[in-house]
């Protein structure tokens, strides 16, 4: 029996709150930075590989740069990478997540200088490293990655590519959103999470739940962090810029999202917690009744309230209309070659494997909670498994089925702009009571300014 299908739940738990568990400014937690085995998917991932074919001829000593369990999870498949590519040399350094950063960025606008062949980058920020250093990153489609495209969630794929629609990341974990929840508020008020459709009905549950409880419904560090606002523009298909890269923050769809959440801190409804550690400690308080983020807060559920087994459950994002969808993003991170390396087939080969073969996948998942976006791992048996920590539901086919369905989001070099304005447009907003068409039209002008974007 292989290791990860007797993991227990400590052990996942463990890995996802060390994945996860990073704060930037408030876009905090949300990658591998976040989370199965059936033959013929096995296959398919080894079949499709070009280069394993040839793998005696690729040869090379390599360093990638990860943090975390992220690094851990790479490290553990070396074994089984050097049985396929037994010339080629890993040495994989955890250096922390800001150090990766910091380093990339003086190593790269450097020309290269001191930076490693391989690096591991959280998916929001590909954008702005493909557009201030065009030439620091390989095409991996020259390698022929193109052909794996089919093998990951459309979402996935687009936010992988360059200016020139070339893959310059190849995919790894993924954030589908879900909404926690705390069986026993919910059974305190009645409700039943199963009646929960639509935002509206999200909403009154909310109100029940709060007269029966006291709890608030969900967590928002309001001036710091619009992930609720993000999930939610992303499941009517909207968000910061549109495919074109036009700012589309001020758009109907945005503002009825922002109206939404309005709604819900007027009834009450909106705990507004101090970052991170406030939004963990009104989860394992039960000053909230529900969570809704990315499946890597499994982990951190798990972790910061193991005596709270069994009191958590997951329901999909509530529709904005019966019917709508329910399916959305937050989080993720990839793997990059970059144009210094002396061995560009050795980098790509690991790559290459280590995102497209189920067994490297699941095991990351499996010991280190790192969600995959992998299609073919949700074909394993560990996604239909029941979690007896959450409410003994499969919460991981649930997880998935949500990576499915989740539109495409175009992050664009100017995300971090974006994202401080719309966070202030969600304080205008909640705080000073502004029409939330307004405050996002605000947020677009000042955008527009910075950036010279067009606004829709």
């Amino acid at each position: 029996m292989k290791a990860w299908k007797v993991l227990s739940v400590s052990a996942l738990s463990v890995g996802m709150l060390a994945a996860c568990g990073n704060n930037d400014g408030g876009n905090n937690d949300e990658t591998a930075g976040g989370n199965a085995e059936n033959e013929n998917a096995s296959n398919e991932g080894a079949g499709n590989n070009a280069t394993n074919e040839g793998g005696s001829d690729v040869s090379g000593e390599i360093s990638v740069w990860g943090w975390n369990v992220a690094a851990a999870a790479m490290e553990q498949s070396l074994e089984e990478f050097n049985e396929m590519y037994p010339d080629v040399t890993v040495n994989i350094e955890d250096i922390g997540r800001e150090d990766v950063y910091d380093r990339l960025t003086v190593g790269l606008a450097a020309g290269g200088s001191g930076l490693p062949d391989v690096t591991m980058l959280e998916t929001d920020r590909l954008d702005n490293y493909f557009a201030e250093f065009p030439e620091g990153f390989v095409n991996l489609d020259d390698h022929g990655f193109a052909d794996h495209e089919d093998k990951f969630a459309p979402s996935k794929v687009e936010a992988i590519k360059g200016p020139d629609g070339n893959n310059l990341a190849a995919p790894w974990d993924i954030g589908p959103a879900g909404v926690f929840y705390y069986v026993p508020h919910f059974e305190e008020a009645g409700v039943d999470p199963d009646d929960i459709e639509t935002w509206d009905d999200f909403i009154a549950a909310g109100e029940e739940i709060l007269d029966a409880t006291g709890a608030a419904m969900v967590p928002v560090d309001i001036a710091n962090d619009d992930a609720l606002f993000r999930m939610m523009m992303n499941q009517l298909g909207v968000y910061y810029f549109d495919e074109a890269g036009d700012i589309e923050i001020a758009s109907a769809d945005a503002a009825t999202a922002m109206s939404k959440i309005q709604e819900m801190h007027e009834k009450d409804l909106v705990a507004n917690t101090d970052g991170w550690d406030g939004t963990v400690t009104a989860t394992v308080n039960h000053t909230v009744a529900t969570v809704p983020f990315g499946v890597w807060y499994a982990g951190t559920i798990t972790d910061q309230a193991p005596d709270q087994s069994g009191d958590w459950g997951v329901f999909k994002l509530p529709a904005f209309e019966e019917g709508g969808n329910r399916d959305a993003n937050l989080g993720g991170s990839d793997l990059s070659v970059l144009s210094n390396t002396e061995y560009p087939e050795a980098a790509y080969a690991f790559v290459e494997f280590f995102t497209t073969e189920v067994e490297p996948q699941i095991e990351g998942m499996v010991e280190y909670g790192l969600f995959p976006s992998l299609l073919a791992t949700y074909d394993e048996p560990y996604f239909e498994e029941n979690n007896e920590f959450f409410n003994d539901e499969p919460i991981w086919a649930l997880f998935a089925d949500v990576v499915e369905g989740t539109p495409s989001a175009n992050y664009t070099n100017d995300y971090a702009r974006a994202f401080r304005y719309a966070s202030d447009a969600q304080a205008n907003a909640l705080l000073s009571g502004e029409d939330p068409q307004v405050a996002l039209e605000e947020a677009a002008e000042r955008i527009a300014n910075e950036t010279g974007r067009d606004m829709q």
